[in-house]
């Protein structure tokens, strides 16, 4: 079990656990857990992220590494700069969460770490060195935003009369957003694009989709999109509702099965995916991989499998055609050029998809342990059983707290109640 790093990253209390000698030792780590010399380093809005990012830079320069400064950018910039210049990315953020936190991601040649490189970095955040070499050379990579936006150039992108609003959630793609919408979508407008260090993902952005929904609707405009903290997420919305991850990938995915672009034509999507959804692909005869929940675990079988298009229904998108990781951005301006070049709406592209009653319940203060009982086990057996083929029972513990996630989804919702409540008492009984 690793001490620092966690599903995605390393993440804790600003100030608190992830602090400026942490950051430091990490830097001096990198060159040997990875075997690189370079490394590009980006961060967020919050307050905290200045901070860590120039004590990561020292001490990768105190190993006479040289450092390639990004500034406030968006995680998928830094792994896409890391993947191209064949380097150390490092992007410091919290993603989604409030300001109060941080995080630091680590990416080899733009990729996640693997667990060994991990366990080498810990040990240097427990044992740091103490001599400290000549320092390397350090400079701002002036040639970041140009590298990124090459990944556009793929797309063929004209512009569009299209109302759009976005939601940069105060945080880390808020300049690249509007450079980019400025110029194919003229008739838009950002919203939530003023971080004060505080301010990030705070009732806004990919988590808090009220704000924009209602925007959209009282503004009478085309679509909207909402990113988070980090840039790596999107959803969106219309004038008739929000739509998630899974969606947007829906419409994606027949986009691009109609130009024979859909590899295989399959899809990747996780285990917390409504059943409806799943529905509709079957409809259109696109074959779905279903992994376990996390944006690692979806690369990975768009990778080994040779797959297009994948995510999460929180919003994490990979156009792997396109770039090998998730990024909000992206997968808006290509739905954007869908819409113009289809003329239909979003409403319209989504219109065979008949989502089932879905319900997510968190029982917290619980031994997560409780999993592990046969007792337990059989009985999540019989209730998927008796919920049948078209439906979702998926009981997880958190990587992050002391709860258990228990979801449901079917289209029966009397059947769907029943299954939550009792899970939820028996568990609770279980592990008391």
């Amino acid at each position: 079990m690793r001490k620092y790093f966690g599903t995605d990253g390393i993440r804790g209390k600003a100030f608190e656990q992830l602090n400026a000698y942490l950051a430091f030792k990490l830097g001096q780590g990198l060159k040997h857990a990875i075997g690189l010399n370079d490394v590009i380093i980006g961060y967020d809005t919050r307050e905290s992220s200045p901070m860590l990012a120039h004590m990561l830079a020292s001490g990768a320069l105190s190993e006479g590494m040289n450092v390639f400064f990004a500034g406030i950018c968006s995680t998928p910039m830094v792994a896409y700069y890391a993947k191209e210049k064949q380097m150390i990315g490092v992007m410091i953020t919290a993603s989604h969460n409030p300001y109060t936190d941080n995080g630091i991601k680590v990416f080899n040649k733009g990729y996640k770490t693997t667990l060994m490189e991990e366990e080498i970095l810990e040990t240097f955040i427990d044992t740091p060195k103490l001599k400290i070499k000549p320092f390397g050379h350090f400079q701002f990579a002036k040639d970041f935003k140009d590298t990124y936006l090459k990944i556009y150039e793929q797309l063929n992108l004209s512009k569009t009369d299209l109302k759009i609003a976005y939601d940069s959630a105060n945080g880390a793609n808020i300049h690249i957003a509007k450079s980019l919408m400025d110029q194919y979508a003229p008739n838009s407008i950002q919203l939530n694009h003023q971080p004060n260090g505080l301010n990030i993902n705070k009732d806004c952005g990919s988590t808090h989709m009220n704000h924009l929904f209602e925007y959209v609707k009282k503004n009478h405009l085309d679509v909207g999109f909402s990113f988070d903290g980090d840039g790596d997420r999107v959803l969106m919305c219309d004038n008739n509702r929000i739509y998630d991850g899974d969606e947007m990938i829906y419409v994606i995915a027949n986009y691009l099965k109609d130009k024979n672009q859909l590899k295989n034509n399959h899809v990747v999507l996780t285990k917390m995916s409504n059943p409806g959804i799943l529905k509709a692909f079957e409809k259109h005869n696109i074959l779905v991989s279903l992994t376990d929940v996390g944006d690692k675990y979806v690369s990975k079988e768009l990778t080994e499998k040779d797959y297009t298009i994948g995510g999460e229904n929180s919003g994490h998108i990979i156009l792997r055609h396109l770039l090998h990781t998730g990024d909000g951005l992206l997968a808006a301006m290509l739905v954007i050029q869908i819409l113009k070049e289809t003329k239909k709406t979003i409403k319209q592209l989504t219109e065979d998809i008949q989502l089932f009653p879905y319900r997510l319940v968190n029982i917290k203060n619980i031994d997560k342990s409780v999993l592990n009982k046969e007792s337990v086990k059989k009985m999540l057996k019989e209730h998927k059983e008796k919920l049948g083929k078209h439906a979702l029972l998926l009981v997880r513990p958190s990587g992050t707290e002391n709860l258990i996630r228990v979801t449901v989804s079917t289209e029966n919702k009397t059947l769907l109640e029943e299954t939550i409540t009792d899970l939820i008492n028996y568990i609770k009984k279980v592990g008391s």
